[in-house]
This record gives structure tokens, C-alpha cells and sequence, in this order.
């Protein structure tokens, strides 16, 4: 038996690894990235395997489709790690801007650290062909929306129908860094001496405009170094998934239920907001300690469940809930520009099976809504087909549902919602509607 070639420690030879892994084999870019950076004890070399990674998972479909061009016989299927590189080469040089000699000696090197080094010349000539022919190259892929923005064509024609007036920005902003946004805990801090706090250490922070809890850093970081976060002070969430705790209307004494709470960032801003009874239910049994984790940290209580929210019978103790928050499980099409991976592994059949998941939750929830209740309807998703459509179906076959109106600061109408666009404020995207249950 031959024996496995062991583990490289060139950064670039781990990050092929990792992007052939997510990019041809469906594994999560986070937990890639988490096994992989074990290897590399520099903190540096672990800041550059994260850009290399998360860049090559976001431009994979604009230069795989590159790497068709520039092959004679592309190397995905028999040499998957080597075709990972030269989209690692290529972000290199378009996207990072390194200096293309080094980009290209140091991806080069890293096909002995692969142990395949009779790739070398391989690798070379791709990269030299690149930068030989860049401009004709690139014009090539430009003519394509779907390489032009690395988007599959499927979610381009999905955006482009249900956004045709912002469909061209959603895909551009989906390519750009995020902010860093925080929420502070408002049991344990206030948000000003939070932002004096990041600021004294050398952090550019900032409260956001008009979500009252949150903090915005220009740039990632290594959230577990910034001060406060041993303390609970604060927990790492986009402003988007903030607006879910302006939205329910929380009053002390309420009972609520956060019906798809993993990993917990809901669940803890409700708590935070107001002296409630929660029990927070995650149907991935996995996910559900990660729940407990966020809890403790932040020095809050909860009754944390596992068990499908489509089927509340196996939970639920009988009592009804003055509020219930369903973040359902969605096609995360407004989160792709924080979790790149999305736009690999999701399909166009998804969206369909996404939607029966939807309606069967929704269903199974409004039961335990206690009459002139809230409930409040959530996904990370752009698409009307897991939005408007599941919330007009239920409000046309629930003759006790009545839609609550909705405006927020930033985002637009959505029929029976409100939408929000990547970008909108510089949110992720999200779709939120609230209905009240009609006494009898």
C-alpha cells in the first residue's frame, strides 16, 4: 500500500488542498480552513492561507473557467489539488495584486510541497500565459455575467428575474469585503465604552447608524484578540440578522421560541434585549452545543433543545408562545459575499426542496403562537421563491394570520416583508415578515 504523502506546511500547497476539497468535493470552506491551518503555526502564514482560500472559493467559477482557456486538458478530475493552485496563482495575481514574479516563483514551489513537482513547467506555463494574454483573457470572461461575477448562471438568471433593477450590484457587492460588524451585549456593556475600548486598541470601530446594538470594523480580524470578548461584552453578527430583535417587539415576561437557532446569534440578541422565558430548538444535533457555547459566553440562559421545528410534538411541552422567530433553513444567497462557498455548493433544484422545508415549519410553528402572538419569518436568502411566495402561500391558507407592516431604515417593500439587498446600509441580505395571530 502506498503510503500518504504527509501534510505540507507550504501555505500555498495547503490552501490548494483545502480549495480542491470545497471547490470539487463539497466540503465546507470553514472547515477546511479550520484543518488545514493546524499546519502553519505563524500567524501570518494562517492570514494568508485564509485570503488564498476564501478568494479562491469566490472567484473559483470565474477561473476554473480560465484554467478551461489555458489547458489543453484541465486537471480538475485526475490532478484536483493542482488545478486548485492555478486558481490560487490566478487569484494571486488579479485578485490579492502580489508581486506577479513572486506569486508565480512561490506557486510554482508549491507543487513539490504537493508532491508534484513533474507540474511544475505546468503551472509556470499557465501563470506566464496569463499575464502574456491577461487582456484578452479577461475580455473573454467578462462577456459571461455568470464568469464575470463568478455567480453560477442559474443564481445570475435567478437575481437578474427577481431584482432586475439591482441585480448588477448585488452581484458585484457579493465580491467585495464585508465590515466586521459586532452587537454589543447590553447585559454586560454599553456600546460607547465597547467602541473605546476597540478604538484604544488600535481598532477602527463605529456605531452603526441606526441598529442600536451594533458596531462596525472596516476589516475582518481575529475576533477572539479584540478586547471584551473573554468578557461576553460582545458577540460577532451582521446588522442584518440584528433587525430580527427590533422586528418580534420583545417585552419582559414573554415566552418565546427561536425555531432554527443555530448557531445561537438570534437567540442570544433576544435575551439580551429582554427578561424572556426562550427555548431555542436546532434540529442538527451537532450544531446545538455550539448554541450552549454562544450562551455561556455571553453569560445568558436558555432552555436549548434539539429536534425539528417542522414537528413540534417530539419538544413541545404544550404551552404557547407569545413570539416565535423562525430563521428558516434557505439557499443563503444574500450571505455569499461572508460565506463564498455558498455560490459552489448550492443548486438550482435546492430551491425548491428549501421551499416544502420552509412551509412545513411554518406550518408546524403557527400552532404554538398564542392568539395576538408575533411570529416572525426570517431567511439570509434574495429569492421572492423562499420569501414572498412561502409568506403569501401561508397567509392565503391561514385565515388566522394577518401580515404585521413592516419598514425598516434600509432594504424595500416585499410584498408581505421587507427586503433587504447586499449592500443596502452595507447589510448582508435578508428577508424578514411579522404576522400576529387573530384571537378567535
Amino acid at each position: 500500500m502506498a503510503r500518504k504523502p504527509p501534510t505540507p506546511t507550504d501555505t500555498r500547497a495547503l490552501a490548494a488542498l483545502a480549495l480542491a476539497e470545497v471547490a470539487l468535493h463539497g466540503k465546507s470552506l470553514r472547515d477546511a480552513l479550520d484543518r488545514h491551518a493546524r499546519a502553519l503555526p505563524d500567524s501570518r502564514d494562517r492570514a494568508l492561507l485564509t485570503a488564498l482560500l476564501n478568494e479562491g472559493a469566490r472567484w473559483w467559477i470565474r477561473f476554473d473557467a480560465a484554467l478551461d482557456i489555458l489547458l489543453e486538458r484541465p486537471l480538475r478530475q485526475s490532478e484536483p489539488a493542482v488545478h486548485a493552485l492555478m486558481v490560487i496563482g490566478l487569484v494571486q495575481l488579479e485578485v490579492l495584486e502580489m508581486a506577479p514574479y513572486a506569486a508565480v516563483a512561490a506557486t510554482v514551489e508549491a507543487t513539490r510541497a504537493l508532491h508534484r513537482p513533474r507540474h511544475a513547467n505546468l503551472v509556470n506555463a499557465v501563470l506566464r500565459r496569463w499575464q502574456r494574454e491577461r487582456e484578452a483573457l479577461l475580455a473573454r470572461l467578462d462577456a459571461d455575467p455568470a464568469t464575470r461575477s463568478s455567480h453560477p448562471a442559474w443564481l445570475v438568471q435567478a437575481i437578474q428575474d427577481d431584482w432586475p433593477d439591482a441585480a448588477a450590484a448585488v452581484l458585484d457587492i457579493a465580491n467585495l469585503e464585508p465590515p466586521l460588524m459586532l452587537r454589543v451585549n447590553r447585559r454586560r456593556a454599553r456600546r460607547e465604552a465597547v467602541i473605546q475600548a476597540l478604538v484604544g486598541d488600535a481598532h477602527e470601530a463605529h456605531a452603526h447608524p441606526w441598529l442600536a446594538d451594533a458596531i462596525v470594523l472596516p476589516h475582518s480580524t481575529d475576533v477572539t484578540r479584540l478586547p471584551g470578548f473573554d468578557e461576553g461584552l460582545f458577540a460577532v453578527q451582521d446588522g442584518a440578522a440584528q433587525i430580527a430583535a427590533d422586528v418580534l417587539d420583545l417585552a419582559d415576561g414573554q415566552r418565546v421560541l427561536d425555531a432554527c437557532a443555530a448557531p445561537g446569534g438570534k437567540a442570544c440578541h433576544v435575551l439580551e434585549r429582554a427578561d424572556v422565558t426562550l427555548v431555542a430548538v436546532e434540529h442538527d444535533v451537532h450544531r446545538v452545543p455550539r448554541i450552549e457555547q454562544n450562551l455561556a459566553r455571553l453569560g445568558l440562559v436558555a432552555q436549548v433543545l434539539a429536534g425539528d421545528a417542522g414537528e413540534p410534538s417530539s419538544w413541545w411541552d404544550g404551552k404557547p408562545f407569545d413570539r416565535i422567530l423562525i430563521d428558516a433553513p434557505c439557499s443563503a444567497s444574500g450571505v455569499i459575499r461572508r460565506r463564498p462557498d455558498v455560490r459552489l455548493h448550492r443548486r438550482p433544484s435546492d430551491i425548491a426542496t428549501l421551499g416544502l422545508q420552509q412551509r412545513r415549519i411554518l406550518a408546524a410553528s403557527w400552532p404554538l403562537l398564542s392568539p395576538g402572538g408575533r411570529l416572525v419569518y426570517a431567511t439570509c436568502s434574495l429569492l421572492r421563491a423562499e420569501n414572498e411566495s412561502v409568506i403569501g402561500d401561508f397567509l392565503r391558507d391561514t385565515p388566522d394570520a394577518r401580515i404585521v407592516p413592516l419598514t425598516l431604515a434600509d432594504g424595500r417593500p416585499a410584498m408581505a416583508g421587507w427586503q433587504i439587498l447586499p449592500g443596502d446600509g452595507d447589510l448582508d441580505g435578508m428577508y424578514y415578515a411579522a404576522l400576529t395571530k387573530v384571537p378567535d
